[in-house]
């Protein structure tokens, strides 16, 4: 059986050495040392000034809406994980959809404008797989609107753009660490703001608001982390690079193998570099997709139709709409298997059943 994606998991023994001193300090969670060391070395690797170490990537984008004091319109994209719109709702905000580029598969900054009215008060845009929303155009737009930006930056983990962190973007940009992300802390999320003051206010939102032990300096939640997944993160940070280069070996395998299927890869912005989250294919037709995905699991290989269905038609709490490319894309995108544990002779496999389908 080949799932669609499998967590990394380090050595049980480089784990367990980060056990034993939390056993001795009897500190889980709560900010713990481990969780202060995860953000210090994360803000290096990432090479970023600020960041916070939160509950996961749902959190943090609801951290966000909260700190930055939004209450009206929230223009963003309905080709996302649900997490992004539902925590628009989540926070008593609305909503505003605007359909994706055909190529990236990120929101269209061209169509922004046309949708801000008098109640839009944000953009929070969703780097998709990872691949770098336009930011320099969103942040013209929001400039000249007087709105704020957040980055929905869950596939976005080590993706920069320029040679500057894509995280550096927006008022607030969000990361998931989630297990099934290329790097996680089994359950978590990180937030980043330039704006110090922000980074306040989001610190005292994590901790229920508490301004030390008797008073409080803002309206917050349990947004912390355990010091059980902030080890998962220190541990798995040693291995970065050479997950890295796994999922790169696979994706190009992918490519080559796959260079004949009717269907085609999102483009990546040029001036960044794919970090090889997923390996999203768009098909030409949704027959054809259904047909290889099908035929994938009768032979126990098991692929993800993500994102689908578009979320401006699907969610009960709005009200649906249809948008061209969102549409199509949806119906026709599938996610294959990709994964560190994954062998270069599965990718072939996979890739022969897939073109079978087609050339049968």
């Amino acid at each position: 059986m080949i799932p669609v994606t499998k967590p990394f998991l380090p050595p049980q023994e480089a784990y367990s050495k980060y056990l034993t001193g939390i056993w001795q300090r009897n500190w889980l969670t709560n900010m713990g040392p481990l969780a202060s060391e995860l953000e210090m070395k994360l803000k290096k690797h990432l090479q970023v000034n600020h960041l916070l170490f939160v509950t996961n990537g749902t959190v943090a984008l609801q951290m966000a809406i909260k700190a930055l004091d939004l209450k009206g319109e929230i223009i963003t994209t309905p080709f996302s994980f649900v997490a992004t719109t539902s925590s628009i709702v989540w926070e008593g905000c609305t909503p505003v959809f605007v359909d994706i580029e055909v190529n990236s598969l990120n929101i269209d900054s061209s169509k922004i404008e046309a949708a801000i009215t008098e109640n839009t008060e944000a953009i929070l845009a969703t780097h998709v797989y990872g691949n770098p929303c336009d930011v320099i155009e969103i942040q013209k737009i929001a400039k000249k609107h007087n709105l704020k930006v957040i980055y929905d930056g869950a596939h976005a983990f080590g993706v920069q753009i320029n040679g500057k962190s894509i995280f550096e973007y927006g008022d607030i940009s969000t990361c998931s660490l989630h297990a099934t992300k290329l790097y996680h802390s089994i359950e978590g999320g990180l937030i980043f703001t330039k704006d110090v003051a922000l980074l306040k206010k989001l610190a005292y939102i994590r901790n229920f608001g508490f301004d030390g032990p008797e008073a409080f300096a803002e309206l917050g939640i349990n947004g912390k982390n355990s010091e059980f997944h902030a080890a998962m993160g220190l541990v798995n940070l040693d291995y970065l690079d050479q997950i890295s280069q796994k999922r790169k070996e696979l994706t190009v395998r992918y490519d080559e193998n796959l260079v004949t299927l009717k269907a085609r890869r999102p483009i990546w912005k040029i001036y960044s570099e794919n970090n090889y989250a997923y390996y999203p294919i768009v098909f030409e037709s949704e027959e054809l997709m259904l047909k290889c995905m099908e035929y994938l699991k009768s032979n126990e290989i098991f692929t993800r139709r993500y994102f689908y269905p578009s979320l401006a038609n699907t969610l009960p709490y709005l009200e649906p709409m249809d948008f061209e490319i969102t549409d199509k894309v949806a119906k026709c995108i599938l996610c294959l298997p990709l994964y560190p544990d994954l062998s270069l002779e599965e990718v072939d496999l996979i890739c022969r059943l897939i073109l079978r389908v087609q050339n049968n």
